[in-house]
């Protein structure tokens, strides 16, 4: 019987969550399975993965093959480091107290990387918010300014109009005047031409 180490779908659709397992080669994707060794969750940005290690280790000695995807997150959860290690302290190159540190400096390393991409990801929606922020702040200053140009043309429009409507009436007026003087003075020379 063959094993393999691979994921099992589960969760929505557009929405997967997976299990980490070690199961019979010949089994379906979400089907019967020897043990399961982890869950990993591709929903959030960084992906949230948990992980047996010790149990992934004991499955790989034991002959297991890791699927592609099952094998880059053993990678990047050090498991296959650990394999690895192990291996060497069982050939004798190295020592358990050896194998130990080594594992706990990439451990830590890996800590670092990994607190500096959470604090790169934190950082850039803040600057994004940011920048959103500010073009929301430039499009409403250019709605205020242009509700106050249009008013202000308004009442531009409305003392035109009032300084139109004066210059009319006093047009009308002269008009009016030149009228009455016209019609005075025809009539001072009626008078005076029936007075001849």
């Amino acid at each position: 019987m063959s094993v393999k180490i691979r994921l099992q779908r589960h969760g929505k659709k557009g929405k997967p969550f997976y299990s980490i397992v070690a199961a019979d080669a010949r089994a379906k994707r979400d089907g019967k399975f020897l043990e399961k060794i982890g869950t990993y969750n591709p929903n959030v940005n960084p992906a949230i993965i948990e992980l047996d290690v010790d149990g992934a280790v004991k499955w790989l000695q034991n002959g297991a093959q890791p699927t592609d995807t099952a094998r880059a997150i053993l990678s990047y959860k050090g498991a296959m480091l650990k394999n690895h290690l192990a291996g060497g302290v069982a050939k004798g190159a190295l020592t358990e107290e050896q194998a130990e540190a080594k594992f706990a400096a990439w451990l830590e390393e890996k800590a670092t990387r990994v607190t500096a991409k959470k604090e790169g990801l934190s950082k850039e929606q803040s600057e994004a918010k940011a920048a959103a922020l500010a073009a929301e702040k430039a499009v409403n200053e250019a709605r205020v300014n242009a509700v106050k140009e249009a008013e202000a043309a308004i009442i531009a429009e409305k003392e035109a109009a009032e300084a139109a409507l004066a210059a009319e009436k006093a047009a009308a007026e002269a008009a009016t005047e030149e009228v009455v003087e016209e019609e005075a003075a025809t009539e001072e020379t009626t008078e005076e031409n029936t007075a001849e």
